[in-house]
């Protein structure tokens, strides 16, 4: 007996072949990528690490099946706003987990609610906080790492350049914890708040980036005559991760892309130069074309992991 599908003709017999090797392939990539960035975990959110003008500050902890005994604390903002418990989605931390690393989403106080530099302030107290607990969390204390992106970028340098030891007199133990971070990977960071050189956040006049001048404590209209200028100098050199390079500079991953009109190429560029100063070595990732976000992101952060497994692992 003739086989039915021989009744049709070749062309559309290879062509219905195609179809079906392309669906399965696809169904089995799409499998692939499913099981990737959905690794099995415990996840405890909305753990309160402190307080700020009477609101919790709260971070999510995201435990793997197979801990390295290792920990990476995720900078949770964008803008300087951040998320509440539980927003941060877990397959944008998949390549962590699968690389065995704790993960800690720290959220903080959104400006203008809080300012810039009380955020900074309070991202030092997660660190701590993470750094007393972590014969619960079993991580170890001395290796932790740093991610995250644009705000969250620039607030990994603020610990990676000012991080250090608490005040031993504090009567919190949490505050006599040391914040120091001993690796860091990035996406785009403001690295340099008083020359923000192309970024369309520029205002033209000295002043703060234009949409956040009330994030820095600041009235909504600033301007070039303003008598707020020299304080603003001080606080923007204070909240400036390239004014605070050292020695002591872990070592630092940055991803930015050469097409980004929002925090231009120029800020990680200048602050790898600063840190070739001060004789610490910065790796640039730079990507052609890529703007404040690429689409090829989530398969970065596989490099970040990989990154914290160089530098973080004894």
């Amino acid at each position: 007996m003739k086989r039915p599908w021989l009744r049709f003709p070749r062309w559309l017999r290879i062509a219905l072949f195609a179809v079906v090797s392309i669906v399965v392939v696809a169904a089995t990539v799409a499998g692939g990528l499913w099981w990737y960035f959905h690794p099995t975990h415990t996840r405890t959110d909305g753990i309160v690490y402190g307080q700020r003008h009477g609101r919790d500050l709260t971070l999510d902890v995201l435990r793997p099946a197979k801990p390295n005994g290792l920990g990476v604390a995720l900078m949770v903002s964008g803008g300087w706003k951040s998320s509440r418990p539980g927003e941060v989605p877990d397959w944008m931390l998949a390549p962590f987990l699968r690389h065995g690393y704790t993960v800690f989403a720290i959220c903080h106080v959104s400006q203008p609610d809080a300012t810039v530099m009380e955020i900074v302030s309070d991202m030092h107290r997660g660190i701590r906080f993470v750094r007393h607990h972590a014969g619960e969390y079993d991580i170890d204390p001395d290796r932790l790492g740093v991610t995250g992106g644009s705000a969250g970028g620039h607030l990994s340098l603020m610990l990676a350049t000012r991080g250090g030891p608490g005040d031993p007199d504090s009567p919190d133990p949490v505050d006599r914890e040391t914040s120091a971070v001993q690796a860091v990977a990035i996406f785009y960071p403001v690295t340099d708040l008083l020359n923000l050189g192309a970024s369309t956040e520029n205002p033209g006049d000295g002043g703060p980036p234009r949409s956040f001048v009330r994030g820095f404590g600041f009235p909504e209209k600033f301007g070039a005559d303003s008598t707020n200028m020299p304080v603003w100098k001080v606080i923007g050199r204070e909240s400036s991760p390239i004014y605070h390079v050292n020695s002591n500079l872990p070592p630092v991953l940055i991803h930015h892309g050469d097409a980004d009109t929002l925090v231009p190429l120029d800020q990680s560029e200048r602050f790898r130069a600063r840190a070739a100063e001060a004789g610490k070595d910065v790796r640039l990732v730079v990507h052609p074309g890529g703007g404040h976000g690429w689409w090829t992101m989530l398969w970065d952060i596989r490099s970040f992991a990989q990154w914290f497994d160089e530098h973080l692992s004894r």
